[in-house]
């Protein structure tokens, strides 16, 4: 048998808004982050079941929570439902299955500069008509205001993440969801339990305003 699954493999995709983007554009993430998470549970599902093993889903508070455009918040919140239904049907076989949240943490998946590059080339892309409704200046003050939430939320420190995949697959009483991150506990996590027009309203004040805002 096999005692442990991690699955922790996830790629970003282009955070950005909704009508900047195709279909592949959403498609990747789903596909990296959801759909490759099932495949490789469903394979190891039979010698997980034969240990009476564990199962490690990384998700996201962005799995609870969508605070941006594009194909990651789609493939989180994917996970969480299957991450909810797989661990309710091993409870009969003894697995025990549970979901890490982490919050904003500096790693590749997080890059600031790497993210931005992509949302250039997207924006560089765009028919003149949606960069009118946006604004010339939109990407640059978008860009400014996602630097600014980065260093206020970003986690430097990945060790809290590894102790809590450590703890989920080797503890006696595994918790079946752990909030991982200052920014996941004071925050995000306790936003996404709050009614919709309070964290539309919160979100929506670190989004730049856009010039079709001010047509008559």
């Amino acid at each position: 048998g096999l005692w442990g699954l991690v699955n922790n493999a996830g790629i970003m995709g282009a955070p950005a808004p909704t009508d900047w983007l195709d279909i592949e554009h959403f498609r990747e993430p789903i596909e990296v982050n959801l759909i490759g998470l099932i495949n490789v549970t469903i394979n190891m599902l039979p010698l997980i079941k034969k240990a009476k093993g564990r199962i490690v889903n990384v998700s996201s508070v962005g799995g609870c929570l969508a605070f941006s455009g594009g194909g990651y918040f789609p493939s989180k919140f994917g996970v969480e439902g299957f991450n909810d239904s797989l661990r309710r049907d091993m409870k009969a076989f003894g697995v025990k299955v549970c979901c890490i949240r982490p919050g904003l943490f500096k790693t590749g998946l997080s890059n600031p500069a790497k993210i931005m590059k992509e949302k250039e080339v997207i924006w560089n892309k765009l028919p003149p008509d949606i960069k009118k409704q946006y604004g010339e200046e939109y990407f640059q003050k978008d860009a400014a205001k996602k630097e600014k939430l980065s260093k206020v939320c970003l986690n430097k420190d990945i060790s809290p993440v590894v102790q809590c995949m450590e703890h989920a697959l080797t503890s006696l009483h595994p918790r079946a969801h752990y909030v991982v991150g200052q920014d996941a506990k004071l925050f995000w996590n306790p936003l996404s339990r709050m009614p919709a027009i309070i964290q539309d309203f919160l979100l929506l004040r670190n989004r730049v305003e856009l010039a079709v805002s001010h047509a008559k």
